[in-house]
C-alpha cells in the first residue's frame, strides 16, 4: 500500500519568492520501522496469514434472495484488510511498522513563485506499507506582502515621490528595487501619475529565469502647502514670465495648474 501524500504550507518573504533560494523545513511523516522493517513483528518473528480472510484481506457473504444470490465483499475486520496478523508485535513500532518522525529538509523555491504555488517534493509523504511506495510531500507557497513593492503578475509596482522643482527640471534620482539601488531618469516636466519603468528589474519568469518583468514607478508629485518667501518671490516671478496669475488659489493653485492628472 503506497503511503499518504502529506501538506506543509510555507511562508515566503517577497524577495524570497522573487529570487528562490533553498529553505529548510520540518516535517512530521511516517517512516518504515528500522526494527522490525515494517512487519510489525518482534524481530524473530513474523506476521501469520489470517484466519479469518486466509491471508486475502477480504471477506465473502453471499446471500440468497427471490432474484438470485448476491456476493458482498469487505474488508476483513479481523485484520483490517492487511490479510496477516502480528501476534508478537514489535516494541518500537508497537506493530504499525511505522513510527512517527520529524525530520529536518532542504527544498528549493524557484525564481518567481507567487502565492498558491505548489512544489512536490517527492517521497518524502508517509511510508508504504507491507514494503509499499512513500507518498509526496506538497509544499503550498505563501507570499508576505512587502512595504514598499506590490506585484502585478511578473512586474513589480512602487510609487516614486518627487519634489515639485524635480518634476519641473528634470532630475536623475536613486530609487530602491528588489535589485538594489538604480538610477532613474525624471524627464523635464514631469506630471504626477506618470509611469516610469526600469527595464528587466521585475519577477523572473516562472520556469526560466533568464526572462524578467519590469520595475513600474508611479510618479507622486509633492507639492508644499506652505512656502518660504524667497520661494514665493521666486514663483511669482516664473508666474509672471508665464503669464499667468495666480488668482485666488495663490501660488498653491498656480503649482496645481503645473501638474495636471
Amino acid at each position: 500500500m503506497r503511503g499518504d501524500d502529506l501538506r506543509l504550507d510555507l511562508r515566503l518573504e517577497f524577495r524570497e519568492a522573487i529570487f528562490g533560494g533553498e529553505k529548510e523545513i520540518k516535517i512530521n511523516h511516517l517512516e518504515t520501522c528500522t526494527t522490525c522493517d515494517g512487519s510489525g513483528a518482534k524481530p524473530g518473528t513474523r506476521p501469520k496469514p489470517c484466519g479469518t480472510c486466509g491471508g486475502s484481506g477480504q471477506v465473502r457473504r453471499a446471500t440468497r434472495t427471490p432474484f438470485g444470490s448476491f456476493t458482498q465483499v469487505s474488508v476483513c475486520p479481523a485484520c483490517d484488510g492487511v490479510g496477516q496478523v502480528v501476534e508478537d508485535k514489535c516494541v518500537t513500532c508497537g506493530g504499525s511498522g511505522q513510527n512517527q518522525v520529524r525530520k529536518k529538509l532542504k527544498i528549493t523555491v524557484p525564481p518567481g513563485v507567487d502565492s498558491g504555488t505548489r512544489l512536490r517534493v517527492p517521497g518524502e509523504g508517509d511510508a508504504g506499507q507491507r514494503g509499499g511506495p512513500k507518498g509526496d510531500l506538497y509544499v503550498y507557497l505563501y507570499v508576505n506582502e512587502d512595504a514598499q513593492f506590490r506585484r502585478d503578475g511578473i512586474n513589480i509596482l512602487s510609487e516614486l515621490k518627487v519634489s515639485y522643482l524635480q518634476a519641473i527640471l528634470g532630475a536623475k534620482m536613486q530609487v530602491e528595487t528588489v535589485d538594489g539601488t538604480a538610477e532613474v531618469n525624471i524627464p523635464v516636466g514631469t506630471q504626477p501619475n506618470t509611469v516610469l519603468t526600469l527595464d528587466n528589474r521585475g519577477v523572473p519568469r516562472l520556469g526560466n529565469s533568464e526572462s524578467r518583468g519590469d520595475h513600474l514607478m508611479t510618479v507622486n508629485v509633492d507639492i508644499p502647502a506652505k512656502l518660504t518667501s524667497e520661494e514665493r518671490d521666486l514663483l511669482e516671478k516664473l508666474a509672471h514670465i508665464r503669464g499667468e496669475a495666480t488668482g485666488k488659489g495663490g501660488i498653491e493653485g498656480f503649482l496645481g495648474g503645473l501638474f495636471r492628472s
